[in-house]
């Protein structure tokens, strides 16, 4: 038995942003028009108000971020790893209301500001409600992560991107539920002037019909379905518990489906 994804998909691609800079909205469009979706980790305290600032205007997030998911990166950006606990819960909590708020929906992803974390750092987000957390490490096996908050990506796009990008569409059939996860900051392209950057590994990884394009909140939902599922003790039935269907590959060599609830028995 092997694990797919969605609609029995081989593979995923996910992206996350941060800053919530105004060159999002530069980004965001790229990607939806590519058929991609991805991650965007936002400070509450510094949206703008209006369209003229050099961050994204509060008022308008559902607009600008339309078929991506928003997610924590701080309230003020700070370096989690020089600040108490106090300090610490009140960044990453204060953000989420702030986030929720504007939103309407619950938010429960995150990126480390400054790609700061730590074994203690991960306990407390776990008590704010976070359940993922992106670093700036990364991680070349294009390998789900054991623990989703110390989730790192494949590369920044500044890393060899389209080398990575030929690398996994290249994998192996047996390979289980490969990931590709992108990350940086939308203004590293104004900056550089590189767009082209994005645009072309956009255009080549669009609509490819093995790939499953998917939040960072998507990727973990589905994968917690994969992990709560019940087994017999002899592996001949399996129930599914969670709300989300389950995708595999069995005998058949076909993609099934466990449907939510449902107890599937092999003979």
């Amino acid at each position: 038995m092997k694990y797919l994804y969605p609609e029995g998909k081989k593979k995923a691609l996910t992206f996350s942003y941060d800053d919530g800079q105004i060159h999002d909205i530069r980004l965001t469009e790229i990607l939806r028009s590519h058929g991609l979706k991805g991650t965007f980790n936002l400070n509450s305290g510094t949206l703008a108000n209006e369209d003229n600032s050099l961050f994204v205007n509060k008022n308008k997030l559902d607009e600008i971020y339309a078929g991506h998911e928003i997610a924590v990166h701080g309230v003020e950006h700070k370096n989690l790893g020089n600040c108490t606990d106090t300090e610490i819960i009140t960044e990453i909590v204060n953000d989420r209301i702030a986030l929720e708020k504007l939103t309407g929906a619950p938010v429960q992803g995150m990126a480390y500001a400054y790609g700061a974390y730590n074994e203690h750092i991960m306990s407390l987000l776990k008590a704010c409600g976070i359940k993922y957390s992106r670093t700036v490490g990364e991680n070349p096996e294009f390998t789900i992560p054991g623990d989703f908050l110390e989730w790192n990506s494949t590369c920044h796009h500044g890393h060899e991107l389209m080398k990575k990008a030929d690398e996994f569409l290249a994998l192996p059939d047996w390979k289980e539920l490969p990931l590709m996860y992108v990350w940086g900051h939308s203004f590293e392209f104004a900056r550089n002037d590189n767009w082209n950057v994005i645009e072309e590994f956009a255009e080549k990884m669009q609509h490819i019909d093995e790939i499953w394009y998917a939040t960072n909140g998507e990727i973990y939902d589905y994968v917690q379905a994969i992990r709560r599922l019940e087994f017999s003790a002899d592996g001949k039935m399996v129930k599914n518990p969670s709300m989300t269907t389950v995708w595999y590959q069995g005998a058949s060599q076909k993609p099934e489906c466990i449907q939510p609830g449902e107890l599937k028995v092999w003979a």
